[in-house]
């Protein structure tokens, strides 16, 4: 799996929690934190979370206009399938941002608007979260790959 090789598709920002995420074309990374004026950033496992589009295609082939960032994820991928990598795997992010993959998928506590749209949602079984090892700047069009797996 090293070297393989995805591309950055949206960079989705939010202020608070519970809502969707917007692209905002690039952004700042920072170590132990995560995306600077991102709502679910902060010193814990899930700094950054990433879906790829991949997963968005799932809900989209149900019949629903989702856009990257509905899903409330910070990097939307294409070109890795995300949910198939071990805990523990480190990515490479534009030139220099290093994450390593804290968790696979999450529990919802409460169903959001697009499983009551749909009856399903991608993000707890495909989503993936991480920890910022070494932060820089993330933009659309940047590629990640595998560097190492767990």
């Amino acid at each position: 799996m090293e070297g393989m090789r995805g591309i950055i598709l949206s960079v989705n920002l939010s202020v608070e929690k519970c809502q969707k995420k917007h692209n905002v074309g690039h952004c700042i990374v920072r170590e132990g934190y995560g995306l600077e004026q991102d709502g679910h950033a902060g010193p814990w496992h899930r700094q950054v979370s990433l879906l790829g589009r991949e997963s968005i295609e799932k809900i989209r082939e149900k019949g629903l206009d989702v856009q990257y960032g509905d899903f409330a994820e910070n990097l939307t991928t294409a070109g890795i399938i995300l949910h198939t990598l071990p805990v523990g795997t480190t990515l490479k992010v534009g030139e220099k941002v290093i994450l390593k993959v804290a968790q696979i998928g999450k529990v919802c506590h409460e169903r959001c608007a697009i499983y009551y749209q749909v009856g399903d949602c991608v993000m707890p079984r495909e989503g993936i979260f991480a920890e910022v090892i070494v932060g820089g700047e993330v933009m659309v069009g940047d590629t990640f790959e595998i560097q190492e797996t767990a």
